[in-house]
């Protein structure tokens, strides 16, 4: 399939993201499905497969070519298995715990876990030190190179006070913004922007190179704009992507598939994950029909040829009436004219979502509707 060209490019060896850079909420309240729906979804850690899990549908095919990213998924099932609600919040690193290897000793003992390939338990068991360090969710490329900024940079440029003041409850708009004016926006802090959020160090660092194929702009700049979103337009207190990103843990906000009100929706709904290796290929190829589509951001990735193929073959895999749903975060994609007949967009959906979502890399959230 012309989507797995990415393939080609980037390292599929390692975990590339821990947890999930885009909101659940917005994700699930766009995809608006009935009960008993069959849905698809990119996996990248698993996350937003699992809170679509609340939309009570039939089941879930969640694809991915990282046999890592998989991996993800396959241990957060057990553990929403074998951990309360609590264990699983600190074995994932969203509060802090001096029990974590306790906590990743009984996930690892799940059925889930011991039925999979020798492997697969090796490659858990490598990186056993990190999760008791960081929890599961700490581990990936992305968010370590978000512990860089956190460890090593941004001590340098605002105190322990500056940045927990940020996430202070209860501010006006007016508020969120003077702060960020007068007090966040310092020179230290418009060039650790610069350099730490340039398209080299997020491609060495962060993202992979290859991901900034079809890109255009200054990355530094994207980010400079999508940061006032969250700190401004947002409530921070609120934001737990932020909070991670500024800090390395959640506090009390909390990503969708996470929360309490959540957990044991997801635990007992578990079964109807379907879950392939590959690209989308894996669903599309097979002659079943999706209801729904969760497909993160993978057409930024493609040229825009290659992009046009792949979205036909999205919607030729798609019920009349079901959604895609995907983000864009620096390289514009949007239904192309060739399927345009097709499909509906849906702008009533997207500017709520837009203004709501609290993953704020993103430049752009795209829903558009399959037609009769």
């Amino acid at each position: 399939m012309a989507e797995s060209e990415i393939a080609g490019k980037a390292s599929f060896e390692a975990i590339r993201y821990a947890q999930l850079w885009e909101d659940a909420d917005v994700l699930t309240a766009a995809l608006g499905t009935p009960p008993g729906a069959t849905l698809v979804s990119i996996c990248s850690a698993g996350d937003n497969a699992l809170a679509m899990l609340t939309l009570d549908p039939k089941r879930v095919v969640v694809v991915d070519l990282s046999p890592a990213q998989i991996a993800c998924l396959r241990i957060r099932i057990a553990a929403y298995r074998r951990l309360d609600h609590a264990g699983f919040l600190e074995l994932m690193g969203s509060r802090p715990s001096d029990q974590r290897g306790d906590l990743l000793d009984r996930v690892m003992q799940d059925g889930v876990m011991q039925d999979l390939p020798e492997a697969e338990h090796a490659f858990w068991t490598a990186r056993r030190d990190d999760i008791i360090a960081h929890g599961l969710g700490g581990i990936g490329k992305f968010e370590r190179y978000f512990r860089v900024m956190q460890r090593y940079l941004l001590p340098l440029v605002h105190s322990r006070e500056t940045i927990a003041a940020i996430f202070q409850p209860g501010k006006s708009r007016r508020e969120r913004e003077r702060f960020l004016d007068t007090r966040w926006n310092s020179w230290r802090w418009n060039l650790l922007l610069r350099g730490f959020f340039s398209r080299f160090t997020m491609g060495r660092l962060g993202r992979d190179p290859a991901f900034f194929d079809h890109v255009e702009g200054s990355v530094a700049d994207h980010v400079a704009r999508r940061i006032r979103h969250a700190a401004v337009d947002l409530d921070p207190a609120l934001n737990p992507y932020l909070r991670w990103i500024l800090t390395g843990s959640h506090g009390e906000a909390l990503p969708m598939a996470w929360r309490a009100e959540h957990y044991e929706t997801i635990r007992s709904r578990l079964d109807r994950l379907d879950i392939r290796q590959g690209s989308l290929e894996a669903f599309v190829s097979t002659g079943e029909k999706a209801d729904g589509f969760n497909l993160s951001d993978i057409f930024e990735y493609m040229n825009p040829q290659v992009f046009e193929t792949v979205y036909g073959s999205v919607v030729a895999a798609a019920h009349p009436g079901a959604r895609l749903v995907y983000w864009n975060m620096m390289a514009p994609r949007r239904l192309p004219p060739a399927h345009a007949d097709r499909m509906l967009p849906r702008p009533d959906l997207e500017a709520p979502g837009k203004a709501a979502d609290k993953a704020f890399f993103y430049s752009d959230f795209v829903v558009e509707e399959v037609q009769a």
